[in-house]
């Protein structure tokens, strides 16, 4: 599928998004001392240190995917003893990384996600990207890892300033949207001016964008007034 210029991502840059969150991530680690690091994040089980290990870790696989080798990613995973899907390799690759002093993997990060970035906005967007379900546009891809990586910056603490919230929501919602729409969901999304329209199974709700998106990445708090079934059908990006 290739981002319909009528669809919910028109006019939006994936590259620039990415970038814009991989600098928001990079300024606030340089900024964390040992108690920032060690502090919880809003990642079940993960400190903020571990949140970096998680995204150094997976560009083993993000790199396979431009390198074409999928085959060898999944023999590494092999030899490693690593099963459980993604899940356990996002398990593998924080506790891999917890015994390695965090400049190091700071470091790592830095230079394999730069790679990454700037390889794919050479590789531009309607080009095919080997993934494990099959050829993916580059660009679509990139939207993908913008989002996980705005979620993970709100996950760590990083800031977000006043001026840029609302945008930042917003883009964030319309990837949701299609990524809803890209699996074919029951949920029925309508982006409107007052908020996001969701329904299905009979039940409608206008969400603020910021509460869609909470719900597309799975961070709405268990007791969030949001109806079960659409909370669970909506979550759609983690």
């Amino acid at each position: 599928m290739t981002n319909d210029p009528k669809g919910p991502l028109a006019g939006l840059d994936p590259f620039d998004l990415f970038d814009a969150e991989a600098e928001r991530l990079d300024r606030y680690f340089r900024e964390l001392g040992a108690e920032g690091w060690d502090r919880p994040s809003r990642a079940a089980g993960w400190s903020v240190r571990d949140v970096l290990g998680h995204l150094a870790g997976e560009e083993l696989y993000n790199h396979a995917c431009l390198d074409d080798d999928i085959d060898g990613f999944t023999a590494m995973l092999r030899r490693e003893g690593v099963d459980g899907g993604f899940d356990g390799f996002n398990e593998w690759c924080v506790e891999k990384r917890r015994g390695v002093p965090v400049e190091a993997v700071l470091q790592e990060w830095r230079r394999e996600n730069g790679d990454t970035r700037e390889r794919m906005r050479a590789l531009g967007h309607e080009a095919p990207l080997p993934t494990f379900a099959g050829p993916y546009p580059v660009g679509l891809q990139a939207f993908h890892y913008a989002s996980e990586y705005a979620t993970h910056a709100d996950d760590a603490g990083a800031p977000v300033t006043e001026g840029e919230a609302g945008e930042r929501a917003w883009w964030r919602a319309r990837v949701g949207a299609f990524v809803l729409a890209e699996r074919d969901s029951k949920v029925q999304v309508e982006l409107t001016a007052d908020g996001v329209r969701v329904s299905a199974d009979g039940t409608s709700e206008l969400l603020p964008a910021p509460v869609f998106v909470e719900a597309t990445v799975g961070r709405l708090p268990d007791d969030h007034p949001l109806d079960r079934g659409l909370k669970t059908a909506l979550r759609c990006l983690a």
